[in-house]
């Protein structure tokens, strides 16, 4: 490269750098507003007995008959010696559907913000514990059963027919589990990561509760391994196309290793990993779906700890250099506004995922005094990654081109009409009587704002274009999830704490 072309790209990174420094809408936000908002989202999407402490009161009691003397809905009978309480867990999103593989990871990314950022969380620490232990206490009874791991409770076929609060819900409870002849291994795995991440939270608090949720971990983590098989073929069309597993679910069983390596410290997790890592394939990819640049980030610290990081350090470098804007390998698209994005639909899931990394990662790298090598004369430093992940993390909040925030009940301008039954239907507060599967259409088809805020709910995001209709039906980006909220429970931690 002559002189020339490395003046003009030194002076490009610059601008990059001072783009992503600077406010360009010029709004200081406030990331402990964000993050005690994030958390309050969550209760928002609380299923079952709401506890005294609730503090987002418009909602009610939901789902408390998700109670079972019968066998589930699953291709063979089980005989069942008691009854099976399954009340309790959270919505994922907009419905009133309990799918345990996003709400897995939802908690799971929940335990890791604790772990790597709970010490900047203040107050809100405490709220946050309670978000992890209601998914937990829900995780403890849907693996219950040796031999048997629920993996949704609810219809969703009936469940989209209706527009319906879930305090109101009519629509057929049915529970779905899979088992030793009908496997789910992304699911229980999944769920085996859930409960070890949050061991190591709660060995910290409650040493009793923290053990148990380390031996349903291992137990529920056998179990995944042993019989191996994808819930996408043993639940087929009740999982499909609503939580299908597109990535495969070697991925979760590496993840799930990972998470009780961390928790124990255990030779034989390691050793399941070196045996295992070759299946991993998407070293770019990290969401509810597919785990594997989660794997390598975290695994580069445990490694460094305990052995070699060396194929996990290369992986996640690869990562970073491929989300980097001015790295010749980026893989990822950004808007004219600066919005990173990946195809599919619900983008900020994958904005707010790879922010999270992105900080968790760069905290690795400033110990190891570590700059990635992007190529082209493009290193990535700890700084640069801390930087690309407040940009993210501002332009939810409102540095963009429509100046919106994307989190609802934060600035002074968000989405009104957000995909969500619950917030856009009457609280039964204001309107007692039942609303029944179609009476909630009115409400549905409404274009007034949704008369519950829904604090702290992040929705899909805009489009490529930075423009956003603000519209109900337009589900992919106006729908709140658990798995966007969760990694920037982490996020704005930190950067309340180190907002300079």
């Amino acid at each position: 490269m002559g002189f020339p072309q490395r003046l003009r790209l030194v002076l490009m990174i610059k601008v990059l750098l001072l783009m992503s420094c600077v406010n360009v809408r010029g709004l200081q936000h406030n990331y402990g507003e964000a993050l005690s908002k994030s958390i309050l989202f969550f209760e928002g999407q609380r299923s079952g007995k709401l506890p005294p402490t609730q503090r987002m009161t418009w909602r009610k009691d939901s789902a408390l008959h998700d109670l079972y003397l019968l066998p589930p809905h699953t291709p063979t009978a089980f005989p069942f010696p008691h009854k099976v309480d399954l009340v309790g867990g959270y919505y994922d999103a907009g419905d009133n559907v309990k799918f345990n593989f996003p709400m897995a990871f939802s908690t799971t990314m929940l335990a890791w913000s604790v772990i790597e950022f709970g010490k900047f969380m203040g107050p809100d620490l405490k709220h946050a514990l309670d978000a992890i232990r209601w998914g937990t206490e829900y995780f403890l009874k849907a693996t219950s059963i040796p031999g048997i791991v629920f993996a949704q409770v609810g219809d969703p076929y009936a469940d989209h027919n209706c527009w319906e609060r879930p305090e109101d819900m009519d629509t057929p409870r049915t529970a779905f589990a899979v088992s030793r002849d009908h496997p789910g291994s992304e699911v229980s795995a999944e769920i085996a990561a859930a409960l070890a991440a949050s061991s190591i939270v709660f060995r910290k608090y409650h040493t009793a509760y923290s053990a148990r949720l380390l031996q349903r971990a291992i137990m529920v983590f056998e179990f995944a391994d042993r019989y191996r098989g994808s819930y996408n073929d043993s639940l087929g069309e009740w999982v499909c196309p609503f939580y299908c597993d597109f990535g495969g679910y070697l991925d979760e069983l590496v993840w799930g290793a990972a998470w009780l390596l961390k928790a124990t410290k255990r030779p034989y997790y390691l050793d399941y990993i070196h045996q295992n890592i070759h299946n991993l394939k998407n070293f770019a990819e990290f969401g509810w779906d597919t785990k594997d640049a989660g794997i390598n980030v975290l695994l580069s610290k445990v490694y460094i700890e305990i052995s070699n990081s060396k194929p996990f350090i290369f992986n996640a470098d690869k990562f970073v250099c491929g989300v980097v804007p001015e790295s010749p390998s980026v893989s990822v698209k950004y808007s004219p506004g600066g919005l990173l994005f990946k195809p599919g639909g619900s983008n900020l899931q994958h904005t707010t995922a790879i922010s999270f990394l992105f900080l968790v990662y760069a905290g690795y790298m400033k110990k190891t005094n570590k700059e990635i090598d992007c190529g082209g004369e493009v290193f990535a430093s700890p700084t640069r990654l801390k930087q690309i992940a407040r940009s993210q993390v501002d332009y939810i909040l409102g540095s963009n081109p429509l100046n919106m925030s994307y989190m609802i009940g934060y600035g002074a301008k968000y989405p009104e009409k957000i995909h969500h039954r619950a917030s856009s239907l009457p609280s039964v507060d204001e309107y007692p009587p039942h609303i029944g599967c179609k009476e909630g259409s009115f409400y549905f088809e409404s274009q007034n704002p949704n008369p519950n805020l829904l604090a702290g709910a992040v929705v899909g995001g805009p489009y490529s274009n930075d423009l956003y209709a603000d519209s109900r039906v337009d589900f992919a980006h106006s729908e709140p999830t658990t798995y966007i909220n969760a990694p920037l429970v982490g996020v704005f931690a930190y950067f309340n704490s180190h907002s300079s």
